[in-house]
């Protein structure tokens, strides 16, 4: 498919650059499950599209503040370096993107605030590196917590600095395992309210982890979806997990994804049948119109980029012309765009 196929107009005062208060304040755009049906909700309203028995799935990852300034010296001269981590490799190694990159060669070292060091052992393409840092494990988690800032978004980190605000409203209520250095952004939306009256409905929830990586805020660059290269992402589903997702399933209940990131985790540790398997490693799942969904029924999702492969991927859950139809809506409506913005409840097209 062309990922010019994927692209839609998007005013730029349609992006959120702060959060609804409180979370759950935020609109719902409801989408089906008839054809072309949507309809004007706000997230408090979620139990009432739910029955009970159904299964809320969330991504418990946790924010850590993967965004690094330091300096790289060359003799007299120096530069200034900006890092955003996006992957642990191992307890003192990390993928990053370095901006700008061109100014490091293999074997230099980047210096933070506090004493920390990290060397380039390895340069990619678009800017992408493999550090290795002077500190490893926990040692160098509080490093970088005590060095590092909130990663927003770069469509919000171009219009303002991240604030104190933001160590609270870039974390969801669910988030416990470290690791992820974007929000699983869906899951902003949850309020103890609304957790409550979920539960006062009968709704089940279930959490695993996905540890968001930088990728997902990555351009595509090909012409053709086949073209695209995914960046990997680290998740774990446990046996205990799976057996609730499983059983809610079999008495009748509807999956329900909270994120695009639960419903990757998701449809990874699928199998054919639809039963959901342990699962601990990477998924690199790259989701286009015609995939057929073994895991997912919902999908409750923020509104994504154009001709980003998030987009694409909530066009395969209705179809392309209908999720555009949904966001052209969206956009005259005035709802509120991206990581801070508003909300979508997508049913998938019964087969």
């Amino acid at each position: 498919m062309r990922v010019s196929d994927f692209d839609f107009d998007l005013p730029e005062d349609r992006i959120a650059l702060r959060p609804a208060r409180p979370r759950d304040a935020a609109r719902l755009l409801v989408i089906g499950p008839e054809e072309n049906a949507l309809e004007d909700r706000s997230v408090r309203d979620l139990p009432s599209f739910l029955a009970p028995g159904d299964l809320l799935v969330f991504n418990d990852t946790k924010v850590i503040p993967a965004r690094l300034f330091g300096t790289r010296t060359r003799g007299p001269a120096s530069a200034k370096i900006e890092v955003m981590l996006h992957k642990r490799e191992s307890a003192s190694e990390w993928r990053a993107f370095l901006r700008p990159a061109k100014k490091l060669n293999l074997g230099e070292t980047i210096a933070f605030p506090g004493g920390l060091e990290a060397t380039v052992e390895e340069k990619g393409e678009g800017g992408e590196a493999g550090l290795r840092f002077s500190l490893a494990g926990p040692e160098l988690d509080a490093a970088i917590a005590a060095a590092g800032e909130m990663p927003l978004p770069p469509y919000i980190a171009r219009k303002r600095a991240a604030d104190d605000e933001d160590l609270a409203d870039y974390q969801t209520l669910h988030a416990a395992e470290p690791g992820a250095v974007a929000a699983p952004t869906a899951g902003l939306h949850f309020t103890p309210a609304l957790m409550a009256a979920l539960e006062a409905r009968g709704v089940v929830t279930v959490r695993l982890t996905l540890h968001v990586g930088a990728g997902t805020f990555l351009p595509v660059t090909a012409e053709d979806t086949e073209a695209h290269r995914m960046h990997a992402e680290r998740g774990e589903i446990t046996e205990a997990e799976a057996a609730t997702i499983n059983e809610a399933r079999a008495r009748g209940g509807r999956i329900v994804a909270v994120g695009t990131t639960s419903l990757r985790l998701l449809e990874s540790a699928a199998d054919e049948a639809g039963t959901v398997h342990p699962f601990h490693g990477e998924t690199d799942i790259f989701i286009t119109p015609g995939y057929r969904f073994r895991a997912v029924d919902i999908l409750m999702t923020n509104f994504h980029l154009p001709r980003s492969t998030l987009f694409m991927l909530v066009s395969a859950l209705r179809s392309t012309d209908e999720m555009k139809r949904a966001y052209a809506h969206a956009v005259a409506e005035k709802y509120r765009f991206y990581s801070y913005g508003d909300a979508c409840l997508i049913f998938g097209n019964p087969e």
